[in-house]
């Protein structure tokens, strides 16, 4: 494996495009590394397929109608705009590329999905500047400043009209600026207020690493400075080896005392942080972390039950939903589902078990594809009934399609049901 660049390294800053109109700049500027493109977090909305036809409604906007109707366009050849994208990007502000990761395909996979939520959201004014707000802030770990935005828009606006031409005219452009302008100052104003509240990553120590499977790792970090998170949340987690490449792990237990962190981790095929953390991390090693993020988290004004659904490492933030249950002393029914292939993949049931025998109103129930001969949801319908209860799933994205779909079959309400977002949880073990 070839040596990447050293870890860390603090690449000057590109001159901001002056063809674009620029956004103004709150106080205080965010400083430091520049920025990959908009990455749609595990906790914001799911954008739909680029192969998906957008249909304006009589409600829509008149600048909604329009940017729909060149996501539509392009659509059909989603990869040629985000790759044109990019290049015309590197040739233009050629200072940006030494700044992104070497590998280019999963940030172009999330540059369309952040254009497919706007699109999707643009006059859902509370959906949109939510997700935005969060995109802002998770982009501070990149040292995004106010003066990279004019660039990545000119550039946008350039691939854009370039293959969706049929029906590009002075109308869509100025559409696109108006969204554009206005989606750049939410992501701006949302990471000047988080500057004032919290570092954009933080230095953390590996100080336990165990193997539990040849492919599986629970990691044990101690951050420089006090992290706050909420049982349930998770965090972007970028390894010395592979700079500026940036991979969702959830928290494997609730906030701890000693201010510790734990995640699980499975090595997947050319995964490259996956397997870093899993064959490479020892004790010693220093990581970063960015800003915690995520919604399926325990809401603790209500004594509903809780079904929790945990497929493989997925199990790992369903641990801390019932750590939490536990330290805040209640007594409402927690039902697991931890589900894995084999006996081999329940690598943690002994920790789950243990924690059944403390607890009176935890039920763990262990299901193996292949030796029951059925899948996780189908298991859960043979339980129940549930509407009384909170949902939560994690785990691969087709065991939470298949959940989820299965959850609401159960009378579980969709608004009760948690879980991160399905797209970002194809890449999120790489």
């Amino acid at each position: 494996m070839p040596e990447p660049p050293a870890p860390f390294d603090r690449p000057r800053s590109p001159e901001p495009a002056e063809s674009f109109e620029k956004p103004r700049s709150p106080e205080p500027p965010v400083s430091r590394q520049a920025p990959p493109l908009p990455e749609p977090g595990p906790s914001g909305p799911e954008p739909r397929s680029p192969a998906q036809r957008f249909d304006p409604t009589p409600q829509a906007s008149p600048d909604a109608v329009l940017i729909r109707r060149t996501m539509a366009e392009v659509g059909p050849v989603a990869d040629k705009v985000t790759s044109y994208f990019y290049a015309l990007l590197f040739v233009r502000h050629p200072d940006l590329r030494p700044l992104f990761p070497a590998a280019m395909d999963t940030q172009r996979d999330r540059l369309l999905k952040a254009l497919l939520t706007a699109a999707e959201h643009i006059d859902n004014t509370p959906v949109l500047v939510d997700y935005l707000q969060n995109l802002g802030r998770g982009h501070r770990k990149y040292g995004t400043r106010p003066e990279h935005y004019p660039a990545v828009g000119e550039c946008l606006i350039g691939s854009l009209s370039r293959f969706a031409s049929a029906i590009w005219d002075a109308e869509t452009e100025a559409a696109w600026v108006r969204a554009y302008t206005t989606i750049s100052q939410v992501m701006i104003d949302a990471a000047a207020a988080d500057e004032l509240r919290a570092p954009a990553w933080w230095y953390a120590e590996v100080v336990a690493h165990d193997l539990r499977t040849p492919d599986i790792a629970v990691i044990t970090v101690r951050p420089d400075q006090p992290y706050p998170f909420l049982a349930g949340q998770y965090t972007s987690l970028e390894t010395p080896w592979w700079p500026r490449i940036w991979r969702h792990y959830s928290f494997a237990s609730a906030p701890r005392s000693d201010g510790l962190l734990s995640f699980h981790v499975k090595a997947v095929p050319a995964g490259w942080v996956s397997n870093a953390l899993v064959h490479r991390a020892r004790p010693g090693d220093i990581i970063r972390l960015g800003p915690p993020a995520g919604s399926m988290t325990v809401d603790h004004t209500t004594d509903s039950g809780l079904l929790c659904l945990g497929g493989g490492t997925g199990i790992a933030p369903i641990k801390a939903l019932v750590e939490d249950v536990a330290e805040h002393g209640e007594r409402r029914p927690v039902e697991v589902f931890y589900g894995a292939r084999t006996d081999h993949d329940l690598y943690d049931i002994d920790t789950m078990l243990r924690l059944q025998q403390s607890h009176p109103w935890l039920a763990v129930r262990p299901v193996v594809d292949q030796r029951a001969h059925l899948h996780l949801p189908d298991a859960v319908r043979e339980y129940g009934p549930w509407n009384e209860y909170d949902a939560y799933l994690s785990g691969p994205p087709g065991m939470i399609r298949s959940g989820v779909d299965a959850l609401r079959a159960a009378g579980i309400p969709s608004d009760r049901i948690r879980h991160d977002s399905v797209e970002e949880l194809v890449a999120a073990g790489d």
